[in-house]
C-alpha cells in the first residue's frame, strides 16, 4: 500500500481534474433521472424551459451526490480497502489526496447551492436535506440495521420530489408512495447482494451486516414486492390521469421479477444503477416503460 501511496503522491497534476471528476461517481449518476419522473407524468404541460430546468437540476443534484459521495469515500476509505470491488475508488486506492478531495467538494457543494437558488429555493432546502442526511447516513445510521436501508430509500424519494420541484408541479401521495417501495426494494437488494459478497467476512467491511440474514432479507424484499405491486397498480387508477396508465402494470412487474431473478440467481444487484446499464432486459423495460408512458398521456387523456 506505501508504494501505491507513494507512487500516487507523484503523479502529474493533469491526472488530479481526472480522479476528481472519478470521486464524482458519475457512473451512478443514473440514479439521479429520477428527477425526470416529474416530466414524464406532467408531459402535457412541459415546455423546453421546463426540460432545460430539469436538465440543470439534474447536474446539481449530482453533484451534491457526488459531494455526498467524497465524504462517505473519505470517512470509509480503510474500510473500502478490505472491499474487492471498492478498492479501486480513488481515495480507498491511495490516488487521490484525501484533503485535496474534501475542499474540491466543499466548493462544489456551495456552487451547487448558488445555482439551485435560482430555480427554485425550496430545491436547495431538499439539496441541503439530502446532503445532511446522506453525510449521517456516512459516519452513523449506516450501521443502524434496518434504518440503513430506509435512509437509502429516502434518498431516491428526495430525488422524485426534487424534479417537481424544479419545474414547480405537484406530486399525488401514491407516486412518492410507489417511489419509497420501489427504493426500498432496490436498498434491499442491495445489501442482500453485500451480504453474499462477503459472507464469509461479513463484518469486516460494513458492520450492520453482522445483524442482517438471508431469511430477514428475503422477506422483507417479499413483502416490499407485493406492496410495490399493489401501490402503483392503484396510482395507475387513483391518479387522476388516464385508467389507461394499467397497461404499463405489467411492464413494472416484469422489471421486478427481472431484478429479483438477477439477485437470487445472477447475484448481483449491489449497484442498481450498473444493472440499469448492464442487462438489456431490465434497460428494455425501462425505455418501453417511459415510451408507454408518454403515448398513453398524449394519445388517451
Amino acid at each position: 500500500m506505501s508504494s501505491t501511496n507513494t507512487n500516487s503522491a507523484a503523479a502529474p497534476l493533469r491526472q488530479l481534474p481526472v480522479l476528481l471528476f472519478r470521486q464524482l461517481r458519475p457512473k451512478q449518476w443514473t440514479k439521479n433521472l429520477l428527477i425526470f419522473a416529474a416530466p414524464l407524468f406532467s408531459f402535457e404541460t412541459i415546455n423546453p424551459g421546463s426540460l432545460l430546468d430539469t436538465l440543470i437540476g439534474f447536474l446539481l443534484l449530482s453533484f451534491v451526490s457526488g459531494c455526498v459521495y467524497i465524504v462517505n469515500d473519505y470517512a470509509d476509505r480503510e474500510a473500502d480497502r478490505n472491499h474487492p470491488v471498492k478498492k479501486y475508488r480513488p481515495m480507498a486506492s491511495g490516488a487521490l489526496p484525501p484533503k485535496l478531495a474534501l475542499v474540491f467538494g466543499a466548493l462544489l457543494l456551495a456552487a451547487s447551492l448558488a445555482v439551485s437558488y435560482v430555480l427554485n429555493p425550496l430545491f436547495t432546502g431538499l439539496l441541503l436535506l439530502y446532503f445532511a442526511m446522506n453525510v449521517a447516513y456516512s459516519f452513523r445510521l449506516k450501521h443502524v440495521v434496518i434504518i440503513d436501508i430506509m435512509i437509502i430509500a429516502a434518498g431516491f424519494v428526495l430525488r422524485a420530489i426534487a424534479g417537481g420541484l424544479v419545474i414547480h408541479v405537484p406530486f399525488t401521495p401514491w407516486f412518492l408512495l410507489c417511489t419509497m417501495l420501489l427504493s426500498l426494494f432496490l436498498a434491499i437488494g442491495k445489501r442482500r447482494h453485500e451480504l453474499h459478497l462477503l459472507q464469509n467476512d461479513k463484518g469486516s467491511h460494513r458492520k450492520v451486516l453482522d445483524q442482517y440474514s438471508f431469511d430477514l432479507l428475503d422477506q422483507m424484499s417479499s413483502i416490499v414486492t407485493t406492496a410495490t405491486i399493489i401501490s402503483y397498480s392503484l396510482f395507475t387508477f387513483t391518479s387522476g390521469r388516464t385508467v389507461h396508465l394499467m397497461w404499463t402494470i405489467p411492464l413494472v412487474i416484469y422489471g421486478m421479477f427481472r431484478y429479483l431473478y438477477l439477485i437470487h440467481i445472477e447475484k448481483k444487484g449491489g449497484a442498481p444503477d450498473r444493472v440499469l446499464l448492464e442487462d438489456t432486459h431490465i434497460l428494455v423495460t425501462v425505455i418501453l416503460y417511459v415510451i408507454s408512458v408518454v403515448g398513453i398521456l398524449v394519445y388517451f387523456e
